[in-house]
């Protein structure tokens, strides 16, 4: 039964680490970094996404006690032909990353554009108690690849 429930779990992005730049200088601990990291959209095949956080450094950091801020920026490119591997919902959780020890969450979602056929990428942070209206939204269009012919149209996989 358990594993029933959890086949049934939207499918997560795994990020990777591009680069790091210190933006801060701590002298006896991490440094305050800005990193870039890159996902791939794990059920639009075809999209790759790449966002820039602010990563604390400090003795909070050291210890990733930190809590860090909710500046995120976004830029969402078709990378490849667009290949639909399942059937989403507006604003599905394509990535989710947490941004403080227990309260606050940054998250990616997508959407569809019915009338455009564009892809809607949204990057945000929550709180539990205190949300932040901070965000980002990055659009791909969804284009024919080379020879693969008609590009599909994402009104038919997202609802």
């Amino acid at each position: 039964m358990v594993f029933g429930l959890a086949s049934a779990a939207p499918a997560m992005a795994q990020e990777d680490l591009i680069f790091k730049k210190s933006t801060v200088w701590k002298a006896l601990t991490p440094d305050d970094k800005l990193a870039v990291y890159g996902v791939d959209d794990p059920l639009v095949e075809g999209v790759a996404c790449h966002y820039t956080v602010p990563e604390k450094g400090g003795v909070k950091g050291m210890f990733g006690v930190a809590e860090e801020v909710s500046e995120v920026s976004l830029a969402c490119r078709q990378i490849g032909p667009i290949r639909f591997k399942d059937k989403a919902e507006q604003g599905d959780v394509v990535f989710r990353e947490r941004r403080s020890l227990i309260w606050k969450k940054m998250q990616i979602v997508r959407g569809c554009d019915a009338k455009r056929n564009v892809l809607v990428y949204l990057v945000y942070s929550d709180k539990l108690i205190d949300g932040s209206p901070q965000n980002s939204t990055s659009t791909v269009p969804i284009m024919p690849w080379g020879s693969a012919g008609e590009a599909p149209k994402c009104s038919d996989w997202i609802r």
